[in-house]
């Protein structure tokens, strides 16, 4: 038996196993079983009222699992399945309450990863799958990563090398009749306004709006999360050298300046936005693991290429330095 078919033995068997996607490793378990669904918010500490997202080995399941769905869910499918995009559609009879959050929603998307596939075909159903990580801390980017946060707590690991992308999917709500943003992600508005033929909104938008009825939760949108245990700032650029002191350590995209104070670890970042968020959070778990009183994170800019990247460093800001019961 290799290790696909094992793998799929033992998520029929309620088993969790490990999956590597071109975003993050994913926990996952079977969707339709909510004894194996509740093992995924035991091993990661994750609230029971956190929806997960559903992975599909195709576009064609996303009957058996949303209602209602619209011309734009077909559209977005179509361009940009398999990849980093996860819809959120009315889900369909049958969808356990556990995978949702008790919701009238359920998130879907197809992975863009060989082995994510292979194991999803293998397996015939869908499979729920946040990040395979403790809740609120850093998602992981390599099987090495899943193995230092979960251990024994997942029945096996699929390796897959390192993730493609390392930023999750984004998110995009499509269960009120406007498509809105509701977790930035590699696949920008830009781009999904090229399909549709219109702009998405953005969840900020519609914060409180009443008459737009409440926004669906979804995965990784706390205000703390993604967070390493190391205290972390976001600080402009101009005043990263000033602001460092022996002991800190520093991500930034640009070389270390004249005349840094000793004792402080400078890590220098990829400049563009794809680079820099493949890298992130390797580089986030490394300087969380190197012993620095800080983290210095030079403040990314405010731009729509860059708005994933904006987003998990703010969440990250908030939830660092707290323990992982938080």
């Amino acid at each position: 038996m290799n290790d696909i078919q094992r793998a799929a033995q033992l998520l029929r068997q309620g088993e969790l196993v490990a999956l590597p996607t071109e975003t993050v490793y994913g926990l996952g378990a079977d969707a339709l079983n909510p004894a194996a669904v509740a093992k995924i918010f035991a091993a990661k500490g994750r609230p029971s009222d956190h929806p997960l997202i559903v992975h599909l080995a195709d576009a064609s399941q996303i009957m058996s699992w949303a209602r209602e769905i619209p011309k734009d869910a077909i559209a977005l499918a179509r361009a940009f399945w398999p990849g980093p995009l996860t819809l959120i559609l009315k889900k369909g009879e049958g969808v356990p309450d556990l995978v949702t959050g008790g919701q009238d929603t359920v998130g879907l998307r197809v992975p863009n990863h060989p082995v994510a596939l292979e194991l999803l075909r293998a397996f015939g159903s869908g499979v729920a799958a946040p990040s395979a990580n403790r809740f609120g801390r850093i998602s992981p980017t390599t099987a090495a990563h899943v193995h230092q946060e979960l251990g024994s707590r997942v029945a096996l690991i699929l390796d897959g090398g390192a993730c493609e992308v390392g930023l999750e999917s984004t998110i995009v709500d499509l269960s009120r009749g406007v498509p809105v943003i509701l977790r930035p992600g590699a696949i920008g508005a830009d781009d999904i306004a090229r399909v549709l033929g219109r702009r998405p909104r953005l969840r900020a938008e519609l914060e409180g709006a009443a008459e737009e009825g409440a926004t669906p939760r979804v995965s990784g949108a706390l205000a703390a999360h993604y967070a390493p245990r190391t205290p972390l700032e976001l600080v402009a650029i101009d005043a990263l050298a000033a602001q460092s002191r022996p002991g800190d350590a520093v991500l930034a995209r640009c070389a270390a300046p004249a005349g840094l104070a000793d004792g402080v670890t400078w890590v220098q970042a990829p400049a563009d936005p794809a680079g820099y968020g493949h890298d992130l959070y390797a580089q986030l778990r490394s300087l969380d693991e190197s012993g620095a009183a800080r983290i210095l994170v030079e403040a990314p800019p405010a731009t729509p290429e860059w708005a994933a990247v904006a987003d998990r460093l703010g969440r990250a800001a908030v939830g660092s330095g707290e323990d992982d019961e938080t």
